[in-house]
């Protein structure tokens, strides 16, 4: 009998299960993330809660983050999977994500008396994000207020005053709003900030995450959990994550938070401030 099938027991040849490369992602090594096309020059790396990311940037400059998971990404068509070179890799970028020059080798002050609070944690995690270079640099701590409502109470165990301020930034600070009632009257020492988002993510450009408006969801209806439904994002931690991946300079985020943001920082560093 003719042995023109082979062995029928091996398997199909496009069954097997193939062996792909670990490629270590040195600086400027050019690859395509399979998922979305994009093809960028390794340019750093990143570390969150879900893991570590590479950035990529590609030739017009736009920097994103891809998530290093098993063949995730591909070399002149080949799938590999990226791993974290066993030396570090050299930042490249001369500006930090807030736009401002980056000087390699600057070290960081002394962290100063003043603080920067934040209400959400989301919203410390985005402007550690954008703004982490330039606090760093400047000695300004940023620390997350676990709410409004214990707003004053703090105030009243840090004792703001002459070289010690404190700029907070608020959501959804809209005239008359809850917020605004307890965000009045706090002092000369004291400057409150905010943006006029529901929710700190409202402040990611729609662009970034790749949508044309963020949906609108019903008052009484949990802002994130509907979002993510309607996006077809999973849960509000794999949201959080789409969101916080997106983010990688000032260009991503609304002028409001910008603004708002920036206000804080040239409070709680004027310069004339009795230490």
């Amino acid at each position: 009998m003719s042995d023109r099938y082979g062995d029928i027991f091996s398997g199909h040849p496009r069954t097997a299960k193939r062996t792909v490369a670990r490629i270590e992602a040195e600086t400027d090594l050019v690859v395509e993330d399979a998922a979305s096309g994009f093809c960028g020059a390794v340019v750093g790396f990143d570390r969150s809660y879900d893991g570590d990311f590479v950035k990529l940037e590609d030739g017009r400059g736009t920097v994103r983050l891809f998530a290093l998971r098993e063949a995730a990404f591909l070399i002149d068509g080949v799938p590999v999977t990226l791993v974290r070179p066993k030396s570090p890799v050299p930042p490249k970028p001369v500006r930090s994500a807030s736009g401002s020059t980056r000087v390699e080798g600057l070290r960081a002050k002394v962290a100063a008396p003043s603080r920067i609070w934040v209400e959400g944690v989301h919203d410390a995690a985005l402007v550690e994000r954008v703004w982490g270079h330039d606090l760093r640099v400047e000695g300004v701590v940023v620390e997350h207020l676990e709410g409004l409502d214990n707003l004053a109470a703090r105030l009243a165990e840090f004792e703001p005053g002459p070289g010690k301020r404190v700029g907070v930034l608020v959501d959804h600070l809209v005239t008359g709003s809850k917020e605004s009632h307890l965000t009045t009257g706090l002092g000369e020492y004291v400057l409150v900030t905010g943006h006029p988002y529901v929710d700190i993510w409202q402040a990611v450009k729609p662009a970034t995450m790749g949508i044309a408006e963020w949906p609108r969801i019903p008052r009484g209806e949990d802002w994130k959990t509907g979002i993510c439904e309607r996006l077809g994002w999973g849960t509000p931690q794999e949201g959080w994550r789409r969101v916080y991946s997106a983010v990688n300079s000032f260009r991503d985020l609304e002028a409001p938070l910008l603004g708002a943001v920036e206000r804080l920082i040239d409070f709680v560093t004027e310069p004339g401030q009795q230490f």
